[in-house]
């Protein structure tokens, strides 16, 4: 029989929690054609929403684990990129484990919390969008825009540094067709995104992680029931 992650978790008492979510925001236009589909990054480390996350999750988990402070290179994992062909990503070894074990302090915890971006299919294009961005993209049904902070979590052994349980956060909602299968939210085409320091779009986006954090802690059975 298979241990679930509810029943590895069992033996763990002390975790430490690696954000790294990133400090750019992606702004990106996508179109049937595909003519007009076009991306930038906006540089939004002011915002400070690693920091945040490492905050909110210490909240939602202090109630079950000691959770203790550690310090790791926040830039090797919010740039691990996972291989585009399936099979490889299925055969080779989870790159955040060796980053565990190579880029974080202290070890020895007995788990290990990490936190990065996660990926999204837009509106059954094929094209997909990554971690914090804002879209917007044109359907049969007319133009669309949405912004978003995609993110997944891993709960690493820190012993054997084997994966315990994998989650990507869900919708705070029940998606439409028309809507990521992440975080999200429609707003204004309007909306314009200038150098990162839109702050209705920073507090929306806070609004997305803060929201949906708790229920994907809860639902790896890493939070007390609440």
């Amino acid at each position: 029989m298979f241990a679930t992650g509810e029943t590895n978790l069992q033996p763990v008492k002390t975790v430490g929690i690696i954000s790294a979510v990133g400090d750019q925001m992606t702004v990106a236009k996508g179109g049937l054609s595909g003519l007009d589909n076009s991306s930038r990054s906006v540089p939004i480390g002011s915002w400070g929403l690693d920091d945040l996350i490492v905050q909110r999750a210490t909240a939602a988990l202090s109630g079950r684990f000691q959770v203790k402070a550690v310090t790791y290179n926040r830039a090797a994992f919010a740039t691990v990129k996972e291989s585009v062909v399936t099979p490889v990503n299925l055969v080779r070894s989870d790159p955040f484990k060796t980053l565990v074990k190579t880029e974080v302090s202290p070890q020895g915890l007995d788990a290990y919390i990490v936190i990065t971006k996660a990926k999204a299919n837009i509106a059954r294009s094929g094209r997909k969008v990554e971690g914090v961005g804002f879209i917007t993209y044109s359907t049969l049904m007319g133009s669309h825009s949405q912004i978003y902070a995609l993110y997944e979590i891993r709960v690493i052994d820190g012993k054997t540094f084997d994966v315990i349980e994998k989650m990507t956060a869900p919708p705070l909602d029940d998606a439409g067709p028309e809507r990521l299968a992440g975080p999200s939210r429609s707003v204004e085409e309007s909306v314009s995104i200038g150098a990162g320091d839109d702050e209705s779009v920073h507090k929306a986006v806070v609004d997305l992680i803060v929201r949906s954090l708790p229920t994907t802690l809860n639902d790896m059975h890493l939070a007390v029931a609440f």
